[in-house]
């Protein structure tokens, strides 16, 4: 028997140039594909889109998607978190081409002396699974994580390939941060970006904000978008693979991005919380300059990685931590080259375009399949350069 999809209403601000982007959104709602959403959209540090609908959870009759509603991102994460380390590099603390072993030493064990900041911010330090297997509950050690990751050597040799780090990278660019500043990234975002910016996107989330928290939903349970790999037949049929190794050591627990001691927990590759406001506002003070100088910005837009991945078995293209737009294939999120950005596992994304100044932001609690750039805040992006 057909489900019938959730009642929803659309809230929020719109300027009427941008009505097409208002009504995509509401589409998604009424053909079923959406339960609970953000978005957010600013054109040269003013916002121009700020909507949001449907439920933040179908439980106990239903929650409405409120305002300041906050959602897990998954690896939407990752881009926050190389913000992170950009500032940093801003301030003259650490050095994209210096050796990682310069900042951790128990790093350069196994032959990685040689890694730079910049292979682990492109993917392409070999470090992309973990060797030694650890239970779930492994993701809420830091320290573990990081002691497994400077006592293995890399998969591949350093800069000849790059995959996928989908686990490690937060835990890798995490310790950096953690080696230069003496706080943990969680920490050091709240302090030195979410606060100054007043930007709702947390990573290590405080009890008191459960009740603002959407239930997400379906993470894994349809299937992916055409010539994009099914992570869940990827699993089931290649335990033993690097992509099924990279996604599920430590795999979390079935249901646990809905608990208290995974939002707890500071995992910067893909707890972080936000919405799509919070997004948006993170990348426009990375474009405005309040947040990043525009050299760094240009060194977010140099290509360092590009080709088919080891571990996601399709083209991906990275900068210095962000995926940069390819103009074919999931991985399109802008018409411009030197749009940056994030997405998330199941369909979150912030990104940034330098070249038309637009910032964006997308949050939802009903995830898809996509690995990439999911179907739903591709629509948006298509409708908000409509409009520009």
């Amino acid at each position: 028997m057909a489900v019938e999809p959730a009642p929803f209403r659309v809230g929020g601000e719109c300027d009427p140039w941008f009505e097409q982007v208002r009504e995509v959104f509401a589409e998604h709602f009424a053909g079923g594909n959406e339960q609970g959403a953000s978005v957010c959209i600013s054109v040269d540090g003013r916002v121009v889109v700020d909507l949001f609908g449907g439920q933040a959870s179908r439980r106990n009759g239903g929650v409405q998607w409120k305002r300041d509603t906050i959602v897990n991102i998954y690896s939407a994460t990752k881009g926050i978190s190389a913000l992170c380390l950009h500032v940093l590099v801003d301030r003259g603390l650490l050095d994209l081409e210096a050796p990682v072993a310069r900042y951790w030493p128990e790093f350069s064990q196994c032959g990685k002396g040689a890694i730079t900041v910049a292979d682990v911010l492109g993917h392409r330090a070999g470090l992309a699974a973990l060797v030694s297997p650890l239970p779930h509950d492994a993701l809420y050690d830091h320290d573990r994580v990081c002691a497994c990751l400077a006592g293995q050597p890399p998969l591949w040799p350093v800069g000849q390939a790059h995959g996928y780090h989908a686990v490690t990278f937060g835990f890798l660019v995490g310790e950096l941060v953690r080696r230069v500043t003496g706080r943990t990234l969680g920490r050091f975002l709240a302090e030195h970006i979410a606060g100054p910016l007043d930007a709702d996107v947390h990573i290590g989330l405080g009890a008191e904000h459960d009740a603002r928290v959407a239930h997400v939903t379906r993470p894994l349970g349809i299937s992916p978008p055409v010539g994009q790999p099914d992570l869940l037949e990827v699993f089931r049929k290649e335990p033993d693979s690097l992509t099924a190794r990279a996604f599920g050591n430590p795999a979390p627990a079935q249901g646990s991005v809905n608990t208290r001691p995974w939002r707890a927990a500071e995992i910067p590759g893909s707890n972080g919380h936000a919405n799509a406001r919070g997004l948006c506002r993170v990348y426009s003070a990375a474009l405005s300059g309040e947040l990043i100088s525009a050299c760094q910005v240009g060194r977010l837009q140099t290509e360092l990685s590009k080709g088919v991945d080891r571990v996601l078995r399709v083209p991906t293209r990275f900068g210095a931590g962000l995926m940069l737009s390819q103009q074919g294939g999931g991985g399109w999120f802008s018409p411009s080259a030197g749009a940056f950005g994030h997405p998330g596992m199941g369909g979150s994304l912030g990104m940034a375009d330098p070249e038309s100044g637009l910032a964006f932001g997308y949050t939802m609690n009903r995830a898809g399949a996509s690995i990439l750039v999911g179907e739903r805040p591709r629509r948006l992006l298509e409708a908000c350069y409509a409009c520009l």
